[in-house]
């Protein structure tokens, strides 16, 4: 069950479509080492620290590349992906951007925009180091587009413990009932029970619902059609999901994840649903301490299951630095670069000889929860692993009314629909 994916891009197929050769030379590129652009969505608190910390690496080793840094704010990475689009399809890529290993970058593959990178695993040594699911997963058939740099874990709820003993609330809930009874207690108690952020954060939400009310089984039969959506189990499951909104401050959502996490913080809110991206915000960036101003658990109905992902970077077809991009990507996939940047992005590395004394609090629960063979691994929906682009993006549009009228009936037949229709 080691899967993922995210959003949709179109792009038009070329009748002959010439992929670059693949190898150590510099053909496509104008201007050699002499500087590289990377493109991503990282420029908010927490993962701007990930991404400099590569970036000073990558300078410690390249001297005399210009580093050109193409984040585009906002953390679901929508503005991101949109701008990128428009730039490939113009033929103007960077040198190498930011996608999500899995279904994600699907899209890009078929339409002739990204290299085969196979050699630079040749070269590195990377099959041995990544582990062999996580090169399946970056592997179309027996080539590979993307060197993921991290590991990241959705199923996650975090909560201030002061909040909670001050509510009365002796542990984070162990299931969505649980929580249900909880949000009575923590309203009493002039709380908000979960915070949630804008329509990405939301379906991030409904992910943990479905994989804490179906199990990992019926959760991951969402993606390959052994699970029904508009079985009855769906149909309750995104009921509960609806439940849970009501629960929450849907209505004055925040802007972002980190806003999100801000009441959380201050105490306003008991609870919000988040990636292990937040550790970064609230160890580094707010400086909060582990089981003291900030702690996580698994979120309800989750104990024992790690819903993944990873970030990755690719080589598209036509990049202006070439060579320099390919030094990219090597710091990208070494042990030194992993370790420097997951530290700092809150994430473990996708390589299995890391330095684990590296990954303190949070990040050594973390790692050890990934390591441990008991653990049953499902890939996240809100963030590339599972559903096809263009499946993605018809439940994102069904989400964002069910979010308004709370139909499930309604939701999880249109859901069906447009899975049978994108397969």
């Amino acid at each position: 069950m080691r899967r993922r994916t995210f959003l949709t891009m179109t792009l038009a197929v070329p009748a002959a479509v010439s992929l670059a050769a693949c190898g150590d030379d510099d053909d496509n590129a104008t201007t050699g080492d002499k500087q590289v652009e990377i493109f991503t969505w990282w420029t908010g608190p927490g993962e701007g620290e990930g991404l400099a910390e590569l970036e000073k690496l990558f300078k410690q080793q390249n001297s005399g590349v210009e580093f050109i840094n193409a984040a585009v704010a906002g953390g679901g990475g929508d503005q991101a992906r949109a701008l990128l689009s428009n730039r490939l399809q113009a033929n103007d890529p960077p040198d190498s951007f930011q996608g999500h290993a899995g279904q994600e970058l699907l899209d890009y593959i078929k339409a002739g925009k990204l290299e085969d990178i196979t050699y630079l695993y040749d070269k590195q040594g990377w099959k041995d180091t990544f582990p062999k699911s996580l090169v399946d997963q970056v592997t179309v058939e027996g080539k590979i587009y993307s060197v993921p740099v991290n590991i990241h874990r959705a199923n996650l709820v975090w909560f201030n413990p002061k909040t909670l003993s001050e509510a009365g609330v002796s542990a984070p809930p162990k299931s969505w009932s649980e929580f249900l009874t909880q949000a009575r207690t923590l309203t009493g108690k002039g709380k908000i029970p979960l915070a949630v952020g804008p329509l990405w954060t939301q379906e991030h939400l409904l992910e943990t619902v479905l994989l804490g009310e179906l199990g990992p089984d019926g959760y991951a039969g969402l993606w390959d059609g052994k699970t029904d959506w508009a079985s009855a189990e769906v149909v309750a499951a995104v009921q509960m999901f609806g439940k849970v909104l009501e629960s929450s401050d849907v209505k004055t959502s925040a802007s972002d994840w980190q806003p999100q996490l801000d009441k959380i913080i201050n105490g306003s809110a008991a609870y919000a649903v988040m990636g292990d991206w937040s550790y970064a915000y609230l160890a580094t960036n707010k400086k909060l301490a582990y089981k003291d101003g900030y702690d996580a658990a698994a979120s309800p109905g989750s104990d024992g299951i790690f819903d993944w992902l990873s970030d990755s970077f690719t080589l598209p077809v036509g990049a202006k630095h070439k060579s320099a991009a390919e030094k990219w990507l090597t710091v990208c996939g070494s042990k030194e670069g992993q370790d420097a940047f997951n530290i700092k992005k809150g994430s473990v590395p996708a390589r299995t000889d890391a330095d684990a004394s590296l990954y303190k609090d949070y990040l050594a629960w973390n790692l050890s929860q990934w390591k441990d063979s008991s653990t049953k691994l499902v890939g996240s929906l809100a963030h590339g692993a599972v559903a096809s682009p263009a499946f993605k993006t018809a439940l994102e549009e069904k989400l964002g009314v069910y979010v308004g009228d709370r139909d499930a009936g309604k939701f999880t037949a249109a859901v069906k629909q447009a899975y049978q229709t994108t397969r």
